[in-house]
């Protein structure tokens, strides 16, 4: 169902220049040669929907405004929304342990719900979608919330989780009695009046959009398969418009009745020992947190196979922004777009962590204190390098791929220096154990490695 903007008075005329809006959102889209995108600004008093492009490039059918694109990660916020409201009825108590409703956690007994919705509970990532494809949901579970992989002491740190998720699903699954598609179903898309579209659906009822991939032999797009497990889906399995997206983003500052105004505060407030590097400023329940000139917005991004999806909301002002891309590059595309709202539309939305190096801190240039930062790390079955180098310059690479090389600064924080551009990108942060002052982690784009033993 498209996205109800709000009904429009004879008295007020139009102050979002939609056409200006419109030529941008396609100038950028070529520029970026992101074959389709969607943009939705809603301010609370006045909406503007745009789309440009094409859905597929293989099948050339057109970007709609009803079109639903795999918004990956994006899907969390609403698995997270699930789990309040399942509290906020009694259901459940999210600073209960976990594993009292999931004996596959029994071995953390620590963890709880509130853990899982900040990625605060110090679980890995989990195995890639082929590998969890293999097993069921229990086993996965079973496998991955271990003793020794846990990465730190619950509510301590951050590390953005899939897994954390999988097991919020069926938390959703074990309370409700539904599977985890038809619970946010029911509870939470058709309030919104988003039509139900999921990676895994035959038959979706809508139109939907591919992700791409540039061909690197004819330098243009090309349509990408999806490729997800099933018990996947609480942590990416949603496709959805701009404009759906801007109907969660209406209910998480408070402006819809399907999300009770108090637990949208809830997911908004910060947890404190949230620290998410380069992903966002902080997190609450499900959503990730940003500042900008003051203020603090919400949101989250997610990236499936080949798209770009951003949501952002401000709950002092209402105004929310969405926008979906069916390309990797939509990104790029995402944040050059932010900063010409600003100059069109007077919105300062936060697009993006800027790199440490944008706050001109001092780098950390001795070789001795870098050489402290060499090592092994481990994240469940990733492996992470860090190498030092007698010049004073450090290099990261992840399960054996080539290394990138590292800015590190004095306060341990690091930026990743783009191979392609020379450009540093926000990388993340040495944690060093107060115990003993040795360097014993490091969090990598949000997702924390624990040294790993030598030998």
């Amino acid at each position: 169902m498209p996205y109800a903007s709000p009904a429009p008075t004879r008295e007020r005329a139009p102050l979002l220049p939609r056409s200006e809006l419109q030529h941008r959102l396609d100038v950028l889209a070529r520029a970026h040669r992101v074959p389709g995108a969607q943009l939705v600004l809603d301010t609370g008093a006045e909406t503007v929907v745009l789309h440009t492009g094409a859905a597929d490039t293989g099948t050339g059918a057109p970007f709609t405004e009803d079109t639903a694109v795999p918004v990956g990660s994006l899907t969390k916020p609403y698995t997270a929304a699930l789990v309040m409201l399942l509290a906020d009825d009694g259901d459940l108590d999210l600073d209960e342990p976990v594993a009292e409703h999931l004996p596959e956690l029994r071995q953390l007994p620590e963890v709880t719900i509130r853990h899982l919705l900040g990625h605060t509970g110090g679980l890995p990532t989990g195995p890639d979608s082929d590998a969890a494809a293999r097993t069921t949901a229990t086993r996965y579970l079973s496998a991955v919330c271990t003793a020794p992989d846990a990465l730190f002491r619950p509510g301590t740190d951050f590390s953005y989780s899939n897994a954390g998720y999988v097991a919020a699903g069926r938390l959703v699954e074990m309370v409700t009695g539904m599977p985890w598609h038809e619970a946010v179903r029911a509870l939470l898309l058709e309030p919104f009046g988003t039509g139900p579209v999921f990676v895994d659906t035959a038959e979706p009822g809508r139109p939907v959009a591919a992700g791409h991939a540039l061909n690197a032999a004819t330098g243009r797009p090309r349509a990408v398969r999806q490729n997800l497990a099933p018990l996947e889906a609480p942590a990416g399995a949603l496709l959805a418009s701009a404009a759906d997206l801007a109907a969660l983003g209406a209910a998480l500052v408070g402006r819809s009745k399907a999300l009770p105004p108090e637990v949208a505060e809830l997911m908004r407030r910060p947890y404190p020992a949230a620290r998410p590097g380069a992903l966002a400023d902080g997190w609450g329940a499900g959503v990730a947190l940003y500042r900008q000139d003051g203020k603090a917005w919400c949101g989250h991004d997610g990236n499936a196979m080949g798209t770009s999806c951003h949501l952002r909301a401000d709950p002092d002002s209402g105004t929310v922004v969405a926008f979906t891309g069916n390309a990797g590059a939509a990104t790029a595309l995402w944040r050059e777009l932010a900063a010409e709202l600003a100059e069109l539309t007077g919105v300062r939305v936060p697009a993006a962590i800027e790199p440490v190096a944008a706050g001109g801190p001092v780098p950390l240039a001795e070789p001795g204190a870098l050489a402290a930062c060499a090592g092994d790390y481990r994240n469940g079955s990733v492996r992470y390098r860090v190498e030092s180098a007698g010049d004073g310059s450090a290099t990261l690479s992840v399960d054996g791929d080539p290394p990138i090389p590292l800015r590190c600064y004095t306060d341990l924080s690091y930026d990743l220096i783009a191979p392609d551009t020379g450009r540093p990108e926000p990388g993340g942060r040495f944690h060093r154990d107060l115990a003993t002052g040795r360097i014993d982690r490091v969090q990598v784009s949000g997702r924390t490695a624990r040294r790993a033993a030598s030998g």
